[in-house]
């Protein structure tokens, strides 16, 4: 087991805990043959609104070009359809099809049990759910020490 840091390091502690909780979701989600990136699509085209691609990949934490290679495979797989905006003709809305709510609903309740489990396990009282949004809000503020940028006319 590699040495603890006398003082920990924030960034490594949530990368490292994120990559293990990521790898913790794969698996519940690999039950249902849908993969993270799968899930996170289906996650924000749940909701029934419809969603442009940019949204999408946003919430899918995937460049552009990557989410329209994900969403042409989803929607071959008839998990999700594309339909024009009708308050923008330009942009396309994403939106799940009856398979793909059916996967959606299916894997949000196992997410949902396994999240649980897992925030259960550190007992916390959901404690780190409330915190985690709060988190990079604060993390775009200014760091204490750091001058801000100005520049020279």
């Amino acid at each position: 087991m590699p040495p603890v840091p006398s003082s920990p390091d924030l960034a490594h502690l949530l990368s490292h805990a994120g990559r293990r909780v990521v790898q913790r979701l794969a698996a519940v989600l690999a039950e249902e043959d849908c993969t993270v990136e799968e899930w996170r699509v289906l996650s924000i085209v749940g909701d029934g609104q419809g969603h442009p691609m940019s949204e999408i990949a946003e919430h899918a934490l995937m460049p552009a070009p990557s989410v329209t290679k994900l969403v042409d495979r989803m929607v071959a797989g008839n998990l999700v359809y594309r339909r024009p905006d009708p308050h923008d003709r330009r942009r396309v809305l994403l939106h799940l099809t009856s398979r793909g709510d059916d996967l959606h609903r299916r894997a949000a309740r196992r997410v949902r049990t396994d999240q649980a489990r897992l925030l259960d396990e550190i007992a916390d009282g959901g404690a780190l759910a409330r915190l985690l949004p709060r988190l990079p809000a604060a993390a775009d503020a200014r760091p204490a020490g750091v001058p801000s940028a100005t520049r020279s006319a």
